[in-house]
Formats: structure tokens, C-alpha cells, sequence
């Protein structure tokens, strides 16, 4: 696959190699098939990959949120916020990491995170809260209730299924999720 689409290769130290020759250790590109038009497309089982990387990110940033929220007492409103901020906080940091130990600089790190997850945790955040917040009473549910945490599951479910879609038509265009496949 041309990684030109979202990437120069001075990034990588390929300044001089053809595409074929700077990414020889990339065999788990396999995924990736290119349709007649010469775009990049994506497998599901790529698509599903992604948005389970990021379904783990934003499961823990949110469920760490609605904990302190609830423990601290706050209203829905603040505990939904701050639940939201940490989906995104974690979701980042999953790739952040990952191209971190990859050898990429902080910046450069940070710019892949933002352009390989923003898109999806934005999706799945939007979707799993709307549910929590059209089930009757799970926004006033507490933690030792099953009906809050069968809503929570619910809207990771459905948000699941919802961006999994997104992330594959992202991914086939050379962008989310696929930014980050240069770097392992």
C-alpha cells in the first residue's frame, strides 16, 4: 500500500527507498487492498481492530469518569463531562504509547494519536452517551445498579457497531486508524 497518502517518508528515515523497500517490515498490511481506482481499502477485520483499540481506551476513560463523578457526588452533567474527557484522554494514549515506543517523537506522537482516533472516539462517545442518556433512569442510576451498567455496556455495544463502519471507510482512505499503521 502507498503510505504516501499519510505520511512522508522522511518521517521515517525512507527518504531514499521505494515504497516497496522502506516498508518491507509492514506484513501486517495485509488488510489493506487496493481497488481499481488505486485507493486504499480496508478489511473488516481491520476496521474491527481499530475500534476495539479505541473501544478499550474510551471503556476504561469512561468508566473511570462515571466512578469519581458518583464517588464525589457530582451531578450527571459534570460526571458526564469529565467521563467524556477521559474516554478521550485514554483513547489517545493508547496510540500516543504505541508510537511512542515506535520511535517517534512526543509531537509527532501526538499529531498521529489526534488524526488516528479523534474521529472514532468522537463517534463512539456521542452514540454510547446518547444511549446512556435515552434509557429511562440510567442517568440517575448509580455504580451497584445493574441498570447503569447495562446501559453502559448497551451504548458500547451499539457504539461498537456504529463506528466500526466509520473507522473501515476512514481506514480504506488512507486516514484514522491507518496513520498509525506506518508505525508498526
Amino acid at each position: 500500500m502507498d503510505h504516501s497518502a499519510h505520511h512522508d517518508g522522511a518521517a521515517h528515515g525512507h527518504e531514499g527507498h521505494a515504497d516497496q523497500e522502506g516498508h518491507e517490515g509492514h506484513a501486517g498490511h495485509s488488510g489493506h487492498s487496493m481497488s481499481p481506482g488505486g485507493h486504499g481499502g480496508a478489511s473488516w477485520g481491520m476496521a474491527v481492530k481499530a475500534t476495539l483499540h479505541c473501544l478499550t481506551g474510551c471503556a476504561i476513560g469512561e468508566i473511570l469518569g462515571m466512578v469519581v463523578g458518583t464517588a464525589l457526588r457530582w451531578g450527571n452533567a459534570p460526571t458526564m463531562v469529565l467521563a467524556i474527557a477521559l474516554a478521550f484522554v485514554f483513547g489517545y494514549s493508547f496510540t500516543l504509547f504505541a508510537v511512542r515506543r515506535a520511535g517517534l517523537d512526543l509531537r509527532g506522537a501526538i499529531k498521529v494519536a489526534l488524526a488516528a482516533d479523534t474521529v472514532s472516539i468522537a463517534v463512539m462517545e456521542l452514540v454510547d452517551n446518547a444511549i446512556i442518556a435515552l434509557v429511562p433512569g440510567a442517568m440517575d442510576a448509580h455504580l451497584s445498579d445493574g441498570l447503569f451498567w447495562s446501559a453502559l455496556l448497551g451504548g458500547f455495544a451499539v457504539a461498537f457497531l456504529i463506528t466500526t463502519p466509520v473507522n473501515k471507510w476512514m481506514i480504506g482512505r488512507g486516514k484514522g486508524h491507518a496513520v498509525v499503521h506506518a508505525y508498526h
